[in-house]
């Protein structure tokens, strides 16, 4: 048994490529879920497809309407926009898992209804043993329950047994030509009877997926490597699907390769790396992360790193996927998105920067007319030097702050408003109170008169203890221009301060 045998995409009967992204709402989103999520919306708009959005929600102990809600922010800040699934609609709606109830007993009867699957009554504790007395390195179930006579069904039944229905897998092997990897086999009997539903009746993932793929008529699966190992089960259960009249047709397989974290081992949840939201809460542009991400697996070009959403879709094709582990290097997730930050108008980048200034307290919301004033001659400053949005906060704090909430950093005035410090403190104190016009050419030209002419400094040791006294901190916007936006009077003032 096998899907179709091709070696690029799209195929899937020449239909139009319809993709889905289907995360379950458990726990934080993983920066693997983005990687999935990308790569399937890359392919569908390169492809003119359909990209399809549903929430596999029938784990009802862990899923959770946080982490479903925490799903759709990311999808949203990321801009990976559906064309089907919550919030939008479409014509196989509805897309949440736990709303298709009727579709998964429907699927369920008529497969019971045919000779693709059977009841079984066995316990875990009863197939672990068999397993164990046979000496087999078979894991999952053993078939046992495969031919029941009437006789054996009778008993379990009066035993007050409840089954569960296990698909029974052919004979033979499975093979399919992956995307990603290329042809993939494997021999069915290492691949054992799977259960589709509890003993209860409710519906389990081994049913549901393939079931709302094949009635969303996907046509292209791209997923992780985790998944491979399930894929033959998926694919005789398709198979099944179509003879009881509900699937038209056995999707194109691709499964991306695995994302490493330290020491080589899979990026886990627990790993800091791993949590998606994390990283716009640290200011992260979405383009950055996502051509990051991109890298995971894919380049655009041998010799090119950077690129525009725009750009990936024009030239993504899964089949140029590398079936390779990649490893997540948080380092160069910082530099690809520094190049993006270095890419935006100081106007997109005021724009971007607001809502975490507003977070951290720097400006009020909404923000007054000064501040916005304020914050429009500052923003220049530190545009070219920050790396991540959160980061325009600690730098521009002191411009925005009371007087009577302003403090210095400790070790910063540890290390730079101590006795050396001091007499530097006091000569740029008085040299700024003489001068008749505050501008930033005048500041410099008098600063550096005192302290590299007047005193023999170097301008490092000249001006780190006006910076720490003035900003409260050693890393601060350019010091002159500093200065001159702080004003005289408070310039003045933060300088006596940090004499007294």
């Amino acid at each position: 048994m096998s899907t179709p045998d091709t070696t690029t995409a799209p195929h899937a009967g020449e239909r139009p490529v319809r993709v889905r992204m289907a995360p379950s709402p458990t726990g934080s989103p993983h920066v693997g879920l983005v990687r999935t999520a990308l790569f399937n919306w890359a392919f569908a708009r390169h492809h003119g497809g359909t990209f399809v959005f549903r929430i596999e929600d029938t784990d009802k102990e862990r899923s959770t309407e946080e982490s479903y809600a925490a799903i759709i922010d990311l999808m949203r800040w990321l801009g990976l926009d559906w064309d089907e699934g919550p919030e939008v609609g479409g014509p196989f709606a509805p897309y949440k898992q736990s709303e298709r109830s009727d579709l998964y007993a429907d699927a369920l009867e008529r497969l019971k209804a045919s000779s693709f699957t059977y009841d079984c009554y066995c316990t875990n504790e009863e197939a672990a043993a068999r397993r164990k007395a046979a000496g087999s390195k078979v894991q999952g179930y053993d078939g046992f329950c495969r031919e029941l006579t009437p006789e054996q069904v009778a008993a379990f039944v009066d035993d007050g047994r409840r089954p569960v229905v296990r698909f029974r897998m052919p004979d033979g092997s499975i093979t399919w030509n992956d995307l990603v990897r290329g042809e993939v086999s494997f021999e069915t009997e290492f691949v054992p009877d799977f259960a589709l539903c509890r003993a209860n009746g409710d519906p389990l993932y081994t049913l549901v997926n393939p079931v709302d793929d094949a009635l969303m008529q996907i046509t292209h699966v791209l997923r992780g490597e985790d998944l491979l190992s399930s894929t033959p089960r998926q694919i005789a259960l398709y198979e099944a699907l179509k003879a009881v009249g509900i699937a038209e047709l056995t999707p194109q397989f691709g499964h991306l390769p695995y994302v490493m974290g330290e020491g080589n081992k899979k990026l886990s949840k627990r790993d800091p790396e791993a949590h998606a939201l994390a990283y716009r809460d640290q200011g992260y542009l979405p383009e950055g992360l996502l051509n990051y991400l991109a890298l995971l697996g894919w380049a655009i070009a041998a010799d090119r790193d950077v690129f525009s959403l725009e750009e990936m879709v024009a030239a993504f094709e899964i089949t140029d996927v590398v079936p390779n582990p990649a490893r997540f290097d948080l380092k160069k997730a910082d530099a690809i998105n520094a190049a993006h930050m270095r890419q935006l108008s100081v106007e997109e980048i005021s724009h971007r920067v607001l809502p975490f200034l507003k977070r951290d307290g720097v400006v009020g919301d909404p923000v007054s007319e000064a501040d916005a004033q304020l914050l429009e001659l500052a923003m220049p400053l530190v545009a070219e030097r920050i790396n991540k949005l959160a980061e325009a906060g600690p730098l521009l704090s002191f411009l925005f702050v009371d007087e009577a909430a302003f403090v210095v950093d400790p070790e910063d005035a540890e290390k730079q408003l101590g006795e050396t410090g001091r007499p530097v403190v006091q000569a740029a104190h008085d040299a700024l109170a003489a001068l008749p016009t505050w501008s930033t050419d005048a500041i410099q030209e008098a600063l550096q008169a005192a302290l590299v002419e007047g005193l023999g400094l170097k301008p490092r040791n000249a001006f780190g203890p006006v910076r720490v006294a003035v900003t409260g901190r050693r890393i601060s916007p350019p010091l002159f221009e500093s200065l001159e936006l702080l004003g005289r009077e408070r310039s003045l003032g933060r300088l006596q301060r940090a004499l007294d």
